[in-house]
């Protein structure tokens, strides 16, 4: 890797040596050589904004991402770290893809485990070459497949994580939920429980928005949009529950296989209805339903926010102050699976009660 910073090639060779040993050596050092070019592409976010070369619209989301950062630490104690003091310009559109896979008669995913992360539902690729490689190999086996594009992730504080030119594109709520997103998961991860931490995480990016937006005197967050989020998973989630009915019914696998292709047919159907009906004619999600629909795609959907009711719940029992709020965290993700999953359905009933008396 010429052009690595001192010490770098010794951290990455490290980390590689850690991971060896599981599937795939290559496939570490791809994601140990995409790591490291990211480091040493990076430049300091001071450093861009002084720049006299830097176009307006990157200096502004530059300048709105720095301050996000600063309030992370210093309004919403989450780590103070060099994770986004940096930037990294791409040549490409995405940082990196997701391949997901499922077999064909299953909603379950094909899980990959890594020392550090734990289990997860994909494999990430830092080239689009590598990820239709993967998918493809994927596919000879049988699977359902998807490829998911990938703007921005996070090291889990063993790297000074940096914004990405991919993630300028969104808007200034996106960005700054963002970071406090990422850096929620620096302070606080459980490995092997991928609905736990994105809850957590996706809770503390809304909140965190919110009080954001407070401190700049704005208004609150338009929730119209995360309420046809939450509208749209919740019909995802109904199909992956009908699907998983049929793939452990009765019958054999081809007649499985046509009940599974009439409902993804049947979905596109409720999808216009929903879409020019109660959605009110919004199309944010046309593109997402304008590709072939498979039970890889259906993977992400309530990954991210099955569980944020609950820390809402215990948010407003540590009396809103968040030192209290992430010690409770702590103390959630100490727990084995089992009594902290009763806990979570615990604070999330609450909330429903809170919701039906209000």
């Amino acid at each position: 890797m010429p052009g690595t910073m001192p010490g770098m090639r010794i951290v990455l060779i490290a980390l590689v040596a850690l991971l060896a040993g599981c599937r795939s050596l290559g496939y570490y050092a791809h994601v140990a050589h995409g790591q490291a070019s990211l480091v040493v592409h990076r430049r300091a976010i001071d450093t861009v904004v002084a720049d006299p070369k830097t176009p307006d619209a990157t200096r502004r989301k530059l300048e709105l991402a720095r301050e996000a950062r600063r309030f992370a630490s210093d309004r919403l104690d989450l780590p103070d770290n060099r994770s986004y003091t940096y930037f990294v310009a791409l040549d490409r559109p995405w940082v990196a893809w997701n391949v997901f896979a499922t077999p064909e008669l299953s909603i379950s995913a094909v899980t990959h485990c890594f020392p550090i992360a734990g289990c997860v539902a994909y494999r990430g690729y830092f080239r689009k070459d590598l990820a239709d490689r993967e998918a493809a190999r994927e596919r000879s086996l049988g699977h359902d497949v998807s490829i998911g594009e990938v703007p921005a992730y996070s090291t889990l504080g063993w790297f000074a994580d940096p914004v990405l030119s991919s993630m300028l594109r969104w808007d200034d709520d996106t960005l700054a939920g963002t970071i406090f997103h990422e850096l929620a998961h620096q302070k606080i991860y459980v490995k092997n429980d991928s609905a736990f931490n994105e809850s957590y995480a996706t809770f503390v990016e809304h909140e965190g928005v919110r009080e954001w937006r407070a401190s700049k005197g704005l208004p609150a967050p338009n929730d119209k949009g995360d309420a046809l989020e939450r509208d749209f998973t919740t019909q995802v989630l109904a199909l992956r529950d009908r699907l998983k009915a049929i793939y452990a019914g009765q019958g054999d696998d081809a007649a499985k296989r046509v009940a599974k292709a009439e409902e993804f047919e049947d979905f596109r159907g409720r999808y216009l209805t929903w879409r020019d009906g109660p959605a009110g004619g919004d199309r944010r999600y046309d593109r997402w339903m304008s590709r072939p629909l498979n039970n890889a795609r259906l993977l992400p959907f309530g990954l991210y926010d099955g569980w944020t009711a609950s820390f809402a719940t215990l948010f407003a029992e540590s009396g809103r102050q968040w030192p209290v709020f992430f010690a409770a965290v702590r103390r959630l993700a100490d727990m084995a699976p089992e009594p902290r999953n009763r806990e979570l359905e615990r604070l999330r009933n609450a909330a429903n009660t809170q919701e039906v008396k209000g």
